[in-house]
C-alpha cells in the first residue's frame, strides 16, 4: 500500500516539522549554551592559563571563538553547493538526514574530549556545530512548502517553543547528573577532588546523551516530511556550482524586491550580534561573574540557562501574537532595542543576581526574534517553488554575520576583554533598528 503524503498546511506535515526543533535544540542548549562551556572553563586551572592549538598560544575562549567562527565560515560556503545539489537531484531531505547524524555523532565524541587531544577535541565540537547549523538550511527551506502564509509566524514560533520545552526536559536530567552524581550511579568518594571527577564524568556523559536525543527524535519529523521534487537527475562536476549560480540569481532577484532586500540587510546585522551573544553567554558568565565557589558557578550557570529556556517559550508566543497585532518589522524594532539595553547592561553586570536578570530578559527576546526572523523572511518571499535557494542565500547570510560578529569578539577579548567585546554589540542592534526603520510595509 502506497505511503500517504501529509498535504501542505495539514496539522500532521506542520506538526512534523516543528519536531525537529524538539530534536535538535538540546545541541543549542547543552553544547552551544550550558553544559559544555562549563566543562571547557573546567579543563583549565587558573583564569591566566593559554591553551596551544594550531601552532598558537591564546584564551581559551579566543580559541572557542575563533573554531566556532571558522565552523559558521564552513557552513556559509558549503550550504550554496549542497543546496544546488539538493535541488537538483531532488531531495533536501537527505542532506537534512546527513547533517543531524553528523552533528549527533559529533556530540557524542565530546565524551573523549581532551586537552592532550585537543586538535581531534576540537573535531568533534567542530561536528556537532557543522551537524547542527548545516540541518538547518534544509529544515528552514522546508518552511514555505509545508504551511501557507498565514501559518508560518505560528508554526515558525511552535517550532521554537517545542525545541525550549524538550531541550529543557533533558537538561533537567543533565542538570540533575551533574549536581547529584551519586543518585545516576557514579561514585563521588570520599574527598571533593573524586566528586570533582564524578561531576566531570557526568558532563561527559550528557554529551552522549544529546547525540541520542537529537538522532532518535528527528525520525519522526523524517518520516513525514516530503523528500523534494524528484527529477531524476545525477550530480555532476557543474552541479557543485549551481549553488552559487542560484544565490547569484537571488541576489538579482532582490534588487526588483525592495523590501526583502532591505529586510535582509537589517537581518544581517541583528542577527550577527544575536547569534554571537548566544554562543558565547556562558563563556561570559562563566569568567566575569564573581561566584562564591565552582558549585554556585555552574548550578548558577546551569540555572541561568534554564531560565532563559522556559522564559523564551513564553517570549516566542508574546511576539508571534504581538506581530499578528502591530506587525513584524515594528515587532522586530522594540526586541531589538531590548537586546541593544541587554549589551549596556551586561557590561556592569558583576553579581550572579543581575546574571539572573539578564538572563530572563534573554530568555524574553530570543525566542521572539529568532521565530520572528525566519518567519518574516518566508513570508516577504516572492511567488517560487525554489525555496530552497532563496533560504540558502538567507542562511549563507545569517552564517557569514555570525563569522564576523565572532571574528570581532574575538578580537576586542583578546585585546581587552569579553565585557568591552559585549558592549561593542550593542552598535550592531543600534544599526539593525535604523535599517529595519526602512523596510517598506509593502513590496517594491
Amino acid at each position: 500500500m502506497p505511503k500517504t503524503i501529509a498535504k501542505k498546511g495539514s496539522k500532521k506535515l506542520l506538526n512534523a516539522w516543528a519536531f525537529y526543533d524538539w530534536a535538535n535544540s538540546v545541541y543549542t542548549l547543552t553544547i552551544a549554551s550550558s553544559i559544555f562551556p562549563i566543562f571547557y572553563s573546567a579543563l583549565f586551572s587558573s583564569e591566566d592559563e593559554l591553551v596551544s592549538a594550531f601552532g598558537f598560544e591564546m584564551k581559551p575562549t579566543v580559541l572557542i571563538e575563533v573554531v566556532t567562527a571558522f565552523t559558521f565560515l564552513v557552513v556559509a560556503v558549503s550550504s550554496p553547493i549542497l543546496s544546488g545539489i539538493a535541488d537538483y537531484v531532488g531531495n533536501k531531505k537527505n542532506f537534512m538526514k546527513f547533517f543531524c547524524y553528523l552533528g549527533s555523532a559529533g556530540c557524542i565524541g565530546l565524551y573523549w574530549f581532551d586537552l592532550d587531544a585537543i586538535h581531534t577535541s576540537l573535531l568533534f565540537y567542530f561536528m556537532g556545530l557543522l551537524g547542527y547549523w548545516g540541518s538547518l538550511v534544509f529544515y528552514n527551506s522546508y518552511l514555505p512548502d509545508i504551511a501557507f502564509e498565514d501559518q508560518q509566524d505560528r508554526i515558525s514560533a511552535k517550532g521554537f517553543s517545542m525545541g525550549y520545552i524538550g531541550s529543557v526536559f533533558l537538561l533537567i536530567l543533565n542538570l540533575a547528573m551533574v549536581m547529584k552524581p551519586e543518585w545516576f550511579g557514579f561514585d563521588i568518594g570520599t574527598t571533593e577532588e573524586e566528586h570533582n571527577l564524578a561531576k566531570f564524568e557526568a558532563m561527559k556523559i550528557s554529551f552522549i546523551t544529546v547525540g541520542l536525543w537529537w538522532m532518535i527524535f528527528s525520525q519522526y519529523t523524517f518520516a513525514i516530511l516530503p523528500k523534494g521534487v524528484s527529477t531524476g537527475h545525477k550530480v555532476n562536476k557543474d552541479v557543485l556550482l549551481n549553488g552559487f549560480r542560484e544565490l547569484q540569481a537571488v541576489w538579482k532577484e532582490l534588487q526588483k524586491n525592495i523590501r526583502l532586500k532591505r529586510y535582509l540587510e537589517a537581518f544581517f546585522v541583528f542577527s550577527m550580534a544575536v547569534q554571537t551573544i548566544m554562543l558565547i553567554a556562558v563563556y561570559f558568565g562563566e569568567k566575569e561573574i564573581s561566584w562564591a565557589d565552582n558549585d554556585q558557578k555552574t548550578q548558577g550557570l546551569i540555572i541561568s540557562i534554564l531560565v532563559i529556556q522556559l522564559v523564551a517559550i513564553l517570549g516566542a508566543v508574546l511576539t508571534s501574537r504581538a506581530s499578528d497585532k502591530f506587525g513584524n518589522i515594528k515587532t522586530l524594532i522594540v526586541v531589538n532595542a531590548i537586546w541593544m539595553c541587554l549589551c549596556f547592561y551586561a557590561y556592569f553586570m558583576k553579581s550572579p543576581t543581575q546574571f539572573y536578570i539578564a538572563a530572563g530578559f534573554v530568555g524574553l527576546v530570543m525566542g521572539g526574534v529568532q521565530a520572528l526572523a525566519r518567519s518574516t523572511y518566508s513570508k516577504f518571499l516572492p511567488e517560487t517553488e525554489d525555496t530552497t535557494s532563496y533560504f540558502s542565500f538567507y542562511d549563507v547570510a545569517e552564517k557569514i554575520g555570525i563569522v564576523i560578529g565572532m571574528i570581532i569578539f574575538a578580537v576586542v577579548d583578546a585585546k581587552y576583554s569579553m565585557r568591552y567585546a559585549i558592549l561593542f554589540l550593542f552598535v550592531f542592534f543600534l544599526v539593525g533598528i535604523l535599517l529595519l526603520f526602512r523596510v517598506p510595509k509593502e513590496n517594491s
